[in-house]
């Protein structure tokens, strides 16, 4: 993983972060904001997966039904947000995601091992957002 600060003022920061092959999406984007201390920030992202996991959210069972991808996939579009939870941060991430007969599937990123780039853009807002859980 690579990344850059890109703009930092009045509290807002804008980073690009580059995942490489073999990198998790969701361990790194998360590993990155602890580091950096990230709350309240948005994400977009483009680039390929070997292999995802996404999720429909089932609102009678009240459970992510988990959706296996195995096979290369496009990342047509990642959007999401990083809060803060228990004090930790937590990414929140929803893509779509392009196979190679230009078919799509989609929904909330559970996983995606990056091959051969991910590229993401983070912006920072000053004010942090704490997530709680809402039965």
């Amino acid at each position: 993983m690579k990344s850059a600060l890109l703009h930092n003022r009045d509290g807002l920061r804008t980073f690009v972060v580059v995942l490489s092959t073999g990198d998790e999406a969701i361990e790194a984007l998360t590993s990155f904001a602890a580091e950096h201390r990230l709350g309240a920030s948005q994400f977009t992202a483009i680039g390929a997966f070997s292999r995802a996991v996404v999720a429909f959210f089932d609102w009678n069972t009240k459970h992510y039904r988990e959706i296996p991808i195995d096979a290369q996939v496009e990342v047509l579009s990642m959007l999401g947000d990083v809060t803060i939870d228990d004090a930790a941060p937590k990414v929140h991430a929803h893509t779509v995601l392009g196979a190679a007969d230009a078919s799509t599937r989609g929904g909330h990123l559970v996983s995606g091992l990056v091959r051969p780039t991910l590229e993401v853009v983070l912006t920072e807002l000053p004010r942090h957002l704490h997530r709680r859980w809402d039965p």
